[in-house]
């Protein structure tokens, strides 16, 4: 079994695919429906809430926006809070270095979801 890539379901598939888009900077062609993006490792799918229901009725109940958390590891964590504040993107988490060796800045999508823009750094205590 392979982890091949992840379905975000969403009352505006434009919006949010606009967003990732731009933010992650990957290449997709927009509609009100779907839209596949391709990024390296995985792909990152966005549907509509109303055609997921129509595929499978009851599929969305008890469902609500902002549930995941999405992971992209990247080279400089720093320069990304950089250019995300610039973009002016709701940051949750500031870059921070945990013990284990991991540098993040968490951010939401317009859905609420929360993005973690990570690279793996020496442990605390191991020079890199």
């Amino acid at each position: 079994m392979r982890f091949n890539g992840i379905c975000i379901v969403s009352k505006d598939v434009r919006r949010l695919a606009r967003f990732y888009i731009e933010v992650v900077g990957v290449e997709g062609s927009v509609n009100s429906t779907f839209v596949g993006l391709a990024t390296t490792g995985a792909s990152l799918s966005i549907f509509s809430d109303e055609e997921m229901e129509i595929m499978a009725p009851g599929s969305m109940d008890g469902a609500g926006p902002g549930g995941c958390t999405i992971e992209f590891e990247v080279a400089d964590v720093d320069r990304q809070f950089d250019r995300l504040q610039a973009m002016r993107v709701p940051i949750v988490k500031p870059p921070t270095t945990q013990p284990w060796g991991r540098r993040s800045v968490w951010f939401r999508d317009p859905d609420g979801n929360i993005v973690n823009f990570y690279a793996d750094v020496p442990p605390e205590g191991e020079a890199g």
